[in-house]
């Protein structure tokens, strides 16, 4: 079965469900798409040895005696957790099937039911002084307005990632921030319940960002993410304004690009004042005018999707909701959602529907077709991140294609043709 019919089954499948079903489905799609790595226990040490050797480490760090034998005494590993942090999906869902199933119509409805109850969310946005739509896509999509917050074990599943060792510093460092959790009680061992890789509550974060962000919003002395709206729509807040949002600026607009637009000297790092996107052609593509607190702001051209699909111009606010979850496709989804609340239009694309991204094992021939061709795209991984657009990017500077570095099935085509030239 081809790639494209793959993901013709998974709309077919899938492409309906609301929030509330969204972890499932993607759980399907894994179980469909997705080569598990076998359960093999991490060559070296024992979990045991591990765990002893940690305690010290935990209890120097400050936690009580009471804490460090709560969170140690006994605990065994979840092989299931290094299972899915050895586990990379081989299809990547392109961008327009996440949109549909991030901002889809049950979601929109679903947000705005959970607004009606939570009261306290506009004097929330009033105080951290980002909109109330921003933290309330936030809340859908991290876990479906409370209702998906996951239920495994979060001291065994960051345990189990520290002695595996792939990113042992940081899981000690996110188990020593629960020490502190604990100790300053702000949670207990039985409420640290979240996602294999130990993001909690509601609002999803991580022990360390909990204890640098979470906030307290009703007075009760605990920062409740889990059980308590209030606090988690007030923690995501604070995220955002310490990360740098600027309030009543825009986020991003979906724009059409002329013809005749020459993508030679692009570069999607480069901001530039709206004024002068605007003198080179570029339109919202809702058939609508600049707007003035746009032309005031630079902003980024990105292409997500290529030349073919549509183009974003993302404003600082932006990047701060990647600060939350650094995905383009994320952002996307928090401030498309955020707008659909308020009644916007969905985008206009179209898509690049017959030019879906490349699966890993294919981003991985790109890549070494890159390097043989003399484009260095680095150590073929299969991950397609700067390295491998900017010599994608050289290549069709080269072949005439428009450079716009996107690592669809057309490209992976044209490479394999240069090759064999």
């Amino acid at each position: 079965m081809s790639q494209l019919s793959v993901w013709r089954r998974w709309t077919r499948r899938f492409g309906s469900l609301g929030p509330r079903s969204l972890g499932a489905g993607i759980l399907g799609l894994a179980m469909i798409l997705v080569a598990g790595a076998a359960q093999a226990q991490p060559e070296g040490e024992s979990f045991e040895t591990w765990r002893e050797d940690f305690r010290p480490r935990l209890a120097a760090s400050g936690a009580s005696a009471a804490t460090v034998s709560g969170m140690l005494d006994g605990l065994e590993p979840n092989m299931t957790i290094i299972e899915r942090d050895r586990s990379q999906p081989e299809f990547v869902r392109p961008l327009w099937s996440y949109l549909d199933l991030a901002v889809s119509e049950r979601r929109i409805l679903d947000g705005q039911s959970a607004r009606i109850r939570v009261p306290e969310l506009d004097a929330i946005a009033a105080r951290y002084e980002v909109p109330a739509n921003i933290l309330l896509a936030i809340w859908g999509l991290e876990s479906a307005y409370g209702q998906v917050t996951g239920d495994l074990d979060a001291i065994q599943s960051l345990a189990t990632l520290a002695w595996e060792g792939r990113r042992r510093d940081w899981a000690e460092s996110q188990l020593i921030a629960i020490g502190q959790m604990i100790d300053n009680g702000y949670t207990t061992r039985e409420e640290l319940k979240g996602s294999w890789a130990g993001a909690m509550g509601q609002t999803q974060f991580i022990p360390t960002t909990y204890m640098e962000r979470a906030q307290d919003w009703d007075g009760d002395g605990r920062r409740n993410i889990w059980t308590d709206e209030p606090d988690a729509l007030a923690s995501s807040a604070h995220l955002l304004g310490r990360a740098g949002w600027q309030a009543g600026a825009p986020i991003v607009v979906e724009v059409r690009l002329p013809d005749g637009f020459d993508l030679m000297d692009w570069d999607p790092s480069e901001a530039r004042p709206v004024s002068a996107w605007a003198m080179a052609g570029l339109r919202p593509s809702a058939e609508r005018d600049w707007r003035a607190d746009e032309l005031m702001h630079s902003a980024r051209l990105e292409l997500p999707v290529g030349r073919q699909g549509p183009g974003f111009l993302t404003f600082r606010n932006f990047r701060v909701i990647k600060r939350y979850n650094n995905s383009t496709a994320y952002a996307l989804a928090v401030a498309h959602l955020a707008d659909r609340f308020a009644g916007a239009d969905p985008f206009v694309g179209p898509w690049p529907e017959e030019n879906v991204p490349l699966t890993r094992s294919q981003a991985m021939e790109l890549q070494a077709g890159l390097n043989a061709l003399g484009y260095d795209a680095g150590r073929p991984d299969g991950l397609v991140g700067p390295n491998t657009r900017r010599a994608l990017r050289a290549f069709q500077r080269a072949h005439g294609h428009d450079p716009d570095g996107y690592a669809g099935l057309t490209m992976h085509a044209a490479v394999r043709e240069a090759q064999a030239d």
